[in-house]
C-alpha cells in the first residue's frame, strides 16, 4: 500500500512540474533572460518581486543602491530582472536586478559601438594604465592616453572623477567582456567641429577677441570660441619680450589679429603687434645718427641695457657704451629700470630692426678733460687704488681715470722696496709723464717731482773723464756715484777696474774712495752709462807715450823706460836748484 502511495505521489509531482513548466512557457519565463516583474514588498535587506510564478523573487537591496534606483522605488513599480534559475537549490526562483542592468548596458554599448554613438559615464577609480568608468553599471576601461587631448596632472584628473562625462566606445570584446572607451575622441571631435565653425567665420587680417588658454616660454594659445590660435612671443610687441607671462595671464581676454590660416593643418597664427603701426618704418626720418635723445631704461641684461625711445621702439646700450673707463661693467651698477636717461644713436639698422645706443657719449669724456686740464707735465693728486708687484694704480683726483705709477718711477734709485712705503687709500702727489689716448694709459711719476740726477751726464760725452765716489764693494766689481749725485749708482765691473789683471781686485777699494774713470758708453735718453778705470789708464799711457817718447818710440822703448828718464831729469833739476 505504501509503495503504491509513493508511486502515485511521484507521478503527481512530475505532472505538477510539467504543468508548471508549461505555465512558465506560456508566461515567457526563460532562464538566462530578462523579464518584467512587479515590486511586491520593500524590506530592509531585500526587495520582493512578483513574477506570476509559484513564488516571489528575492533581490538584495544593495543591487538597487548602486544606481540610486531605490530612491524612486515603491510597491507596484515595474522593473526588469534577470532570471537565473526557475528553481534553485532550495526550490526558490533565483533572480538579479544587477545582472539585468548589466545585460541591458552591454546591449546599449554594443549598439553605441556599432553606431559610434556617445555614451555617458562616471570615472570611479584608478587602475594600472588608466581609469575605470561606470557606464550604466557596465565597468569600462579608460586608458590614460585617452583621458584628454593633452597630458593631465593628478589634480586635474581628480577634478574629472565622479562627474558625468561623455565617452566613445573604441573597443568591445564580447568573449572576454572587455570594453575600452575614450574621452579624447569626443574632445577631438568637438574640437574639430568647433574649429570648422570658427574657420568659416574668420579670415586672415580679421581682428577678433579671444581668451588666453595657456602660456608657454615661446608664446601662448588663444581660445577663439572653440579654436586655438598660436600667439608667438615675437608677435606680442614690437619691443623685446622676454617672457609672455610678463604681458599675459591665463583666462584673460585679449584682442588679436589673424596673421595666417593654414587650411591643410588647420592651424591659426595670430598677433598683437600687427594691430599697431610698425615703429621701424621710416625710422631714419624719425631718428638721426649721432643725435642725442631721451629714453627710459626698460631692463638691464648681462650684456647691456634696453632703452625705450618710443612706443614699441627700443635700442640697446651695450656694456662697452656705458662707461668711458670700464668696458665690461655690469649695467645694474650704472642704470636701473624706469630710469630716464639721455642716449646717443650710434647705429640704425631698419632691416635687422636694431638701434645701437651710447650712454657714455652723452657724458663728458674724462680723457678729453684730462688732456685739457692736466696735460703731460702736470702735477696732480691721486689716491692709491691698488698695489701690484710692478707698481701702484692711482685714481686721479676729480677724475674717474686711473694711472700707473711703476716702481721705477717712485724714486731715481728704482728700487722695488719703494712699493712698501705705500698702502691703499694713501694720497700722493705725482707728475703726469705720459698720456696714451689710444691705449687709454696714463704714466705717473713721483721721482720726476725732483731733479733728475742723470742730468749730470747731459753735457757729458763718451771718452770724458769724471771723478766718482765708491759707494759699495761687490764680488764682481764696485758701485760708484758720479760727482756728488749719490742717487745714481753705476757698477764698474771687475775686468774694468785696472789695466793690469793683477790689479783688478775690488777689495783694494773702500767705500768713500774717489776714483777717476772714463765714460765708455753713454745714452742719456735710455739712461744708460758705462764707466771704466781700465780705459782711463790705457788712455793716459798712450798720452804719455805720445808726449814723452818721441825718440824712444822709434827705437822700441817702453813706457817704463820713458817715464824713468823723465823722473831722472826731474831729479837732476831739483838738485841744481838746491
Amino acid at each position: 500500500m505504501v509503495l503504491e502511495t509513493n508511486l502515485e505521489s511521484n507521478k503527481s509531482t512530475k505532472e505538477f512540474e510539467n504543468l508548471l513548466k508549461e505555465d512558465f512557457k506560456k508566461r515567457d519565463l526563460k532562464e538566462g533572460g530578462i523579464i518584467k516583474a512587479t515590486v511586491s514588498e520593500i524590506g530592509k535587506k531585500y526587495i520582493f518581486v512578483d513574477l506570476k510564478a509559484k513564488s516571489e523573487g528575492i533581490i538584495p537591496i544593495e543591487e538597487f543602491k548602486i544606481t540610486k534606483e531605490l530612491d524612486g522605488l515603491k510597491v507596484g513599480s515595474k522593473i526588469e530582472i534577470y532570471l537565473e534559475k526557475i528553481e534553485g537549490f532550495k526550490g526558490e526562483i533565483v533572480v538579479s536586478r544587477e545582472k539585468a542592468r548589466r545585460m541591458n548596458s552591454w546591449k546599449k554599448m554594443e549598439k553605441a559601438f556599432g553606431d559610434e554613438e556617445e555614451v555617458e559615464g562616471v570615472i570611479t577609480s584608478r587602475c594600472k594604465g588608466g581609469m575605470i568608468v561606470n557606464i550604466d553599471s557596465c565597468l569600462c576601461f579608460l586608458p590614460g592616453s585617452q583621458i584628454d587631448t593633452k597630458p593631465l596632472k593628478n589634480f586635474e584628473i581628480d577634478d574629472l572623477m565622479n562627474t558625468p562625462l561623455k565617452f566613445l566606445c573604441v573597443k568591445l570584446d564580447k568573449i572576454r567582456g572587455n570594453i575600452v572607451v575614450s574621452r579624447r575622441a569626443i574632445l577631438e571631435k568637438t574640437k574639430n567641429q568647433d574649429l570648422k565653425n570658427v574657420l568659416a567665420k574668420i579670415k586672415e587680417g580679421d581682428i577678433v577677441e579671444g581668451k588666453v588658454k595657456a602660456i608657454l616660454d615661446w608664446g601662448a594659445f588663444i581660445d577663439l570660441s572653440g579654436a586655438d590660435a598660436l600667439l608667438h612671443v615675437t608677435d606680442l610687441s614690437y619691443s623685446r619680450v622676454k617672457k609672455p607671462s610678463d604681458l599675459l595671464s591665463v583666462g584673460g581676454k585679449i584682442k588679436v589679429k589673424i596673421i595666417k590660416i593654414d587650411n591643410e593643418t588647420k592651424r591659426i597664427s595670430c598677433g598683437v603687434k600687427q594691430m599697431h603701426p610698425d615703429p621701424y618704418e621710416n625710422l631714419e626720418k624719425k631718428f638721426k645718427l649721432n643725435e642725442v635723445y631721451k629714453g627710459v631704461v626698460t631692463k638691464c641684461v648681462e650684456y647691456g641695457a634696453f632703452v625705450r625711445l618710443g612706443e614699441g621702439l627700443e635700442g640697446l646700450v651695450h656694456s662697452s657704451e656705458l662707461d668711458w673707463n670700464k668696458k665690461n661693467i655690469s649695467p645694474n651698477k650704472i642704470l636701473s629700470p624706469s630710469q630716464e636717461i639721455k642716449v646717443k644713436i650710434i647705429e640704425i639698422d631698419a632691416e635687422k630692426r636694431r638701434i645701437s645706443l651710447s650712454y657714455k657719449a652723452t657724458l663728458e669724456n674724462p680723457w678729453d678733460k684730462l688732456l685739457k686740464n692736466n696735460p703731460v707735465g702736470s702735477i696732480i693728486k691721486a689716491k692709491v687704488k691698488n698695489i701690484a708687484d710692478f707698481g701702484i694704480f692711482l685714481n686721479i683726483e676729480n677724475s674717474s681715470l686711473n694711472g700707473l705709477l711703476h716702481y721705477k718711477d717712485i724714486s731715481w734709485e728704482e728700487k722695488e722696496e719703494d712699493l712698501k712705503k705705500y698702502k691703499k687709500n694713501d694720497t700722493v702727489k705725482a707728475k703726469i709723464v705720459e698720456i696714451d689716448r689710444e691705449k687709454e694709459k696714463i704714466r705717473l711719476s713721483i721721482r720726476h717731482l725732483e731733479k733728475d740726477p742723470f742730468d749730470y751726464f747731459k753735457d757729458k760725452k763718451n771718452g770724458e773723464v769724471i771723478t766718482a765716489k765708491v759707494q759699495s764693494v761687490l764680488k764682481n766689481g764696485i758701485k760708484v756715484s758720479p760727482g756728488n749725485e749719490d742717487k745714481i749708482q753705476i757698477t764698474i765691473k771687475k775686468s774694468f777696474l785696472a789695466k793690469d789683471p793683477e790689479n783688478c781686485r775690488p777689495e783694494i777699494f773702500n767705500p768713500g774712495n774717489k776714483v777717476d774713470c772714463m765714460i765708455t758708453d753713454l745714452d742719456v735718453e735710455k739712461r744708460r752709462v758705462n764707466l771704466s778705470i781700465k780705459d782711463l789708464e790705457i788712455k793716459n799711457e798712450q798720452r804719455d807715450i805720445k808726449k814723452f817718447g818721441k825718440d824712444g818710440s822709434k827705437s822700441g822703448a817702453v813706457l817704463g823706460d820713458i817715464l824713468g828718464k823723465v823722473f831722472s831729469s826731474k831729479k837732476a833739476k831739483n838738485k841744481k836748484k838746491k
